[in-house]
């Protein structure tokens, strides 16, 4: 038997259908009208349920004016015959071999009859005819009779008329010649091939003249309906993108990227995934909320268990798509660029919590401190060494807190009002290098698959990040220090029955009581930091914003014991020329946008919904022993200031590394 074709079975809680390339759907026997199982075989193969895999009176009539063409002129074709054709096509990887399976030859003819041999042998007619149906090619991208009766004609192939599935019928024998996508001239030829199978149907006796004449007398009644397609139109497009790029990348499914996004258009799989429609609808209420689709700048958002790395949401104030009229964007804005995504946009202040979990690592405790000033230069170019080993500090760049206050500063304190000269100080002291495998081992790259940009002001975010990233590298705080990786696909069914599962891939990535210890630190950001005017969600949370230099981007990632999530927002034109100061959004203006001006409100709104009838889990208390008051001389540390909480953070990249 030859290989089988796939049904294009879906993702599920997204409507996928194959890819762009293929638009079909794969029904039983009993969904298909029997007025349109009778058009095909009338037209077709009329005697199919009386021989066997070959019709000896039609191929010896063919053979007959074969030898008058002196060639392969005509098929003599049963439907088992050209049910193998089409599996022989489909299963075509290079144009050579689809060459081979339309080949006029008697070689090939040959072949179709040892495999037609085989189906007859051990499927019945009905199994035969079925199959047959669903993998026909009826012209304007639609393959199989489901999806030709949705785009022909709006309906399902179980209410097909019989005009309509005359129609199909006649379709298949020259698909493109008779397509009637492609104008007048194809709709009219179809017309008339219509008219044929309807007068074939009336000489068979299968209905009759009258019958005929009344149905030839109604229009083509062609509908065009749209092809569902791709994840443009799916439910969660951004999450359909994210699921096809995990299938493309992994050699499980096939040893070549053209083998892997074969068997994912016709392979038959039925994918189930992580996603969670109610936190997807949350995601998706907030950001509407304060973002609109016509806005210049696009928020995006994704959503993690912590302990899984299960991806619960994506969302994005853009439609995805190639309208550009309807401002949607082609690319995934929550993902990286493995996973359909682009180049993403820096990640500000998020990337000082590496830099604390660093400082944790090595023994501070959370009233250490240090005086940061009003600008921060490293003392030599010596100061800073990158993981290779090499002096990336510059004296010559001058780093100042665009809003936090200089000053003695803690951690707890540094890491409420975010500020820089604080954490550039800090940097300094606990090393570079180790904050950036601090970082890494939460999963951190860059959002465009370059190498991470390891200058000294790595704490303050000049790397571009997305939020499926920046979200999963939280979530393992949440989850006491153990990272997953982000999971998006859950099992995957073949045609055949057969499941692969697929679980968490997890490790220890930090320790749990320095996981414990910056979570009681970030939970500040929210009480007396710079998200204090936004304020928390009525259970256990951290997190923290981030705002980049010259106001290019903005963050806020925040977490819960039970849900991770990290909104990021920018202009996809370019941050670098288009700031977020001086702009409308959502329909407000905005003198610049703060991590805590559009993200944080976002994701707390998300979470609030989110969240809704789950069980609060309470953060596990910091070790104060171990992590409590001072190791250090202790200053005495006054109450940070009430403007704190009308501040944010100003990372400054260098020159030319803004998001």
């Amino acid at each position: 038997e030859p290989p089988h074709l796939g049904d294009g079975k879906n993702l599920q809680h997204s409507c996928w259908r194959g890819v762009q390339e293929e638009y079909r759907e794969v029904v039983g026997l009993d969904r298909i009208a029997d007025i349109m199982k009778t058009a095909i075989v009338s037209i077709e193969d009329y005697r199919f349920y009386e021989h066997g895999p070959i019709d000896i009176e039609g191929t010896v009539r063919a053979f007959a004016r074969n030898l008058q063409a002196g060639g392969v002129s005509q098929g003599g074709s049963s439907i088992t015959q050209q049910y193998v054709k089409q599996v022989l096509l489909n299963s075509a990887v290079t144009g050579k071999e689809k060459d081979k399976a339309l080949e006029a030859s008697y070689a090939r003819k040959l072949t179709e009859l040892r495999h037609a041999m085989a189906v007859e042998k051990k499927y019945t007619k009905d199994e035969i005819l079925e199959k047959y149906l669903n993998i026909a090619y009826f012209g304007a991208s639609a393959y199989g009779v489901q999806a030709a009766a949705k785009r022909f004609f709006g309906v399902p192939a179980s209410r097909l008329t019989l005009a309509q599935a005359a129609t199909l019928a006649g379709a298949v024998q020259d698909p493109n010649a008779t397509d009637p996508n492609l104008g007048r001239k194809q709709r009219e030829r179809l017309l008339k091939r219509r008219n044929v199978v309807l007068d074939r149907m009336a000489e068979l006796g299968k209905i009759t003249r009258g019958a005929a004449a009344k149905a030839k007398a109604t229009k083509l009644g062609y509908k065009g309906t749209p092809l569902p397609g791709g994840c443009e139109t799916s439910e969660y497009p951004y999450f359909c993108v994210y699921v096809r790029n995990e299938v493309l990348r992994n050699p499980d499914f096939g040893p070549t990227a053209k083998a892997r996004i074969q068997r994912l258009n016709r392979g038959g799989l039925t994918i189930r995934t992580t996603i969670n429609p109610r936190m997807q609808a949350a995601a998706d209420r907030a950001i509407r909320k304060w973002v609109r689709p016509s806005d210049d700048a696009v928020a995006a958002e994704a959503l993690i268990q912590p302990g899984t790395g299960a991806i619960k949401a994506m969302a994005a104030s853009r439609r995805y798509g190639t309208d550009k009229g309807r401002n949607e964007i082609s690319y995934n804005l929550v993902a990286d660029a493995a996973h359909g995504g682009g180049i993403g946009f820096q990640a500000g202040s998020t990337f000082k919590t590496f830099t604390l979990l660093n400082a944790l690592a090595k023994g501070m405790k959370v009233d250490d401190g240090l005086t940061a000033g009003a600008g921060y230069r490293a003392p030599g170019y010596s100061t800073f060494k990158n993981c290779g080993g090499e002096n990336v500090g510059d004296p010559g760049h001058t780093v100042t807190n665009d809003e936090g206050s200089p000053g003695w500063k803690t951690l707890r304190t540094g890491t409420w009002a975010s500020v820089n000269t604080f954490f550039m100080e800090l940097e300094q002291r606990v090393g570079l290098c180790d904050t950036v495998k601090t970082a890494k081992s939460l999963g951190i790259h860059r959002s465009d698959g370059r190498p991470l940009q390891e200058y000294e002001t790595f704490t303050l975010g000049i790397n571009e990040m997305d939020p499926v990233t920046v979200a999963n590298a939280y979530a393992a705080i949440a989850a006491r220090g153990r990272y997953c990786a982000p999971m998006a696909i859950t099992s995957i069914k073949d045609r055949d029955g057969k499941v692969a599962a697929y679980k968490p891939r997890c490790r220890q990535a930090l320790d749990p009581e320095v996981a414990d210890a910056a979570a009681d630190v970030l939970s500040g950001v929210l009480t007396r930091g710079t998200m204090a005017s936004v304020g928390g969600i009525g259970r256990d949370v951290a997190g923290k914003t981030g705002t980049t230099d010259d106001f290019a981007s903005a963050w806020f990632a925040g977490f819960t014991p039970d849900l991770s999530g990290a909104v990021g927002i920018g202009d996809p034109r370019g941050s670098r020329d288009h700031k977020l100061s001086g702009v409308t959004i959502g329909g407000r203006y905005y003198g610049a946008v703060f991590g805590a001006s559009i993200p944080g409100p976002i994701w707390k709104d998300t979470m609030l919904a989110a969240l809704k009838g789950v069980e609060p889990t309470p953060f596990t208390p910091i070790d104060t022993a171990r992590f409590g008051g001072c190791a250090q001389s202790c200053r005495s540390t006054p109450p940070v200031s009430d403007d704190i909480a009308m501040e944010d953070d100003g990372s400054d990249a260098p020159v030319g590394d803004d998001g």
